[in-house]
């Protein structure tokens, strides 16, 4: 069955053009494995199938790895650390700040991080609102936000001025857009192709205007 999961992560990162060193495969594998543990005692994901976890889960995560180009990253709403954990086993020279209110998820994001040597992850157990960094981020990304609206108003504090919102939806949101601020911009719409997943996906980046 681990065979199975390799040969399809492998295989939804070669259709996505995205190069994995052996490590990082492992470290991903690794990281599916523990998931599909602690899902079944914590209910961290609606998702059960260890196989659909792989598609809805890590292809999802890492299909947007390409188009990730900041300084400091906080994912925020992780849950079980998604799309952090798996961005942050890819871009090691990143540090990923993983920020939700659940205390089973952080508990999991803490153990994944120790489990995993993730010396470039930082795992925060706080509200949204509540939580204020040292310094703020250059990127906010999120794939559990209701709408972009929430999402923004949410986590404005977190984005520093020249900071851009990394929003991972699914259908194109055309009535969440036409309810954005003045101040908020889309400055680029990037469809994702996902193999493995029904449905259309689409990488918003945001900014202040």
């Amino acid at each position: 069955m681990d065979q199975e999961y390799r040969d399809l992560l492998l295989n939804h990162c070669q259709q996505m053009a995205i190069s994995l060193t052996d490590e990082q495969v492992e470290q991903l594998l690794k990281y599916h494995a523990l998931l599909v543990k602690w899902n079944k005692a914590f209910n961290l994901t609606a998702v059960r199938s260890p196989l659909e976890m792989i598609s809805r889960h890590l292809t999802d995560s890492l299909s947007v790895l390409p188009h990730i180009d900041c300084q400091r990253l906080i994912d925020v709403g992780s849950g079980p650390g998604l799309p952090g954990i798996p961005l942050a086993i890819c871009r090691p020279d990143l540090p990923i700040t993983l920020l939700d209110s659940n205390i089973k998820k952080s508990r999991f994001q803490f153990q994944a991080k120790a489990e995993l040597g993730l010396d470039n992850v930082e795992v925060i157990h706080d509200r949204v609102e509540k939580f204020i960094p040292e310094q703020p981020f250059d990127a906010v990304i999120s794939r559990a936000f209701a709408s972009l609206q929430d999402m923004i108003h949410w986590t404005d504090h977190l984005c520093a001025e020249q900071g851009i919102f990394l929003a991972m939806k699914g259908m194109y949101p055309v009535e969440e857009l036409e309810q954005l601020p003045e101040s908020i911009q889309l400055r680029q719409s990037i469809p994702l192709q996902v193999p493995g997943t029904d449905g259309e996906r689409h990488l918003l980046i945001l900014g202040r205007s």
